[in-house]
């Protein structure tokens, strides 16, 4: 299938070598030049402009940082892929994790344009992608997630058709609030594990055998044991993450006071200069207040 990358992050990289690997015909952008250059080694081709795209594409899969980058992307006057005459007809499939006030705003001029339009956010981390376990969760017209399934098990094997509209997007954000939570309560359990002067070492080889050992538990146990905080999805984009799940649980009149507080977490590793750091930074912020801090 010819199909179009847009947005060249860790995780749009990772999606266009699967799709590469798969044997599709790829095309690719990027905002800032030379993200590109790896993936035209592998065969890619690299575009100018986004609404190239549907000059070589019949779906274009879009994964940027956040709803104002899809906006711009999407729904610029006079340049935004549903804007684009050459797109009627073909598929834009959006894979970021966005509010669901602009995905609707992207629906609804897909459909003015002509142009078939599925929602599918990830759960994963670029290394996830690239050893072929992704999980997508789609929302939209079945029959427009039917005609792209195969190209979605490409990316990843656990693919879900969630339901029509944004269901997918309030699903991904119900999962990020719970990988958040979670990474609060690792590194909680962290923190005063090492205050009673257990090896780490040897605590998380309990924690990674016990009923608490989720996938999510298992990939941090590696980076931690090496106190590496280099990101996979930094603490930033999770605060991102956390403040759009607070909207959708405002419009839905539910009170979420655990995500609240880890929301707060997050806004102090950002504003103590760790907010590039991958979110387990929690830690980080956690040993410092506990006078533990080893980074």
């Amino acid at each position: 299938m010819d199909v179009s990358v847009l947005g060249l992050g860790q995780m749009g990289s990772a999606i266009a070598e699967r799709l590469i690997g798969a044997g599709h015909d790829v095309s690719v952008w990027n905002r800032s030049k030379g993200r590109a250059d790896d993936l035209v080694a592998l065969g890619a081709f690299e575009l100018d402009t986004p609404s190239e795209a549907w000059e070589r594409s019949e779906v274009c899969v879009t994964m940027v940082a956040d709803s104002p980058a899809l906006a711009e992307l999407a729904l610029t006057p006079g340049g935004g892929l549903v804007h684009a005459a050459s797109g009627r007809g073909r598929t834009l499939i959006d894979m970021s994790t966005v509010s669901v006030e602009v995905s609707r705003d992207v629906a609804a001029a897909a459909e003015a344009g002509g142009i078939r339009y599925l929602r599918a956010p990830v759960s994963g981390n670029p290394g996830v992608v690239r050893a072929g376990n992704l999980t997508v969760i789609a929302s939209g017209e079945e029959a427009v997630f039917a005609s792209v399934e195969s190209l979605l098990r490409d990316i990843g094997p656990h693919v879900f058709h969630a339901g029509e509209a944004e269901t997918a997007r309030v699903i991904k954000l119900a999962l990020n609030l719970m990988v958040a939570g979670t990474a609060e309560l690792l590194a909680e359990c962290v923190a005063l594990a090492e205050a009673h002067d257990v090896r780490r070492d040897r605590l998380l080889e309990i924690v990674g055998a016990s009923a608490v050992a989720s996938p999510l538990v298992k990939y941090k146990i590696g980076p931690l044991l090496k106190d590496d905080y280099t990101s996979t999805f930094s603490a930033r984009l999770m605060h991102k993450d956390l403040d759009m799940a607070l909207d959708a649980a405002e419009a839905g009149k539910v009170p979420l006071p655990v995500t609240s507080l880890v929301l707060h977490l997050l806004e102090r590793c950002m504003s103590t200069g760790l907010g590039e750091l991958d979110f387990m930074a929690l830690l980080v912020r956690l040993q410092r207040e506990a006078g533990q801090d080893s980074v």
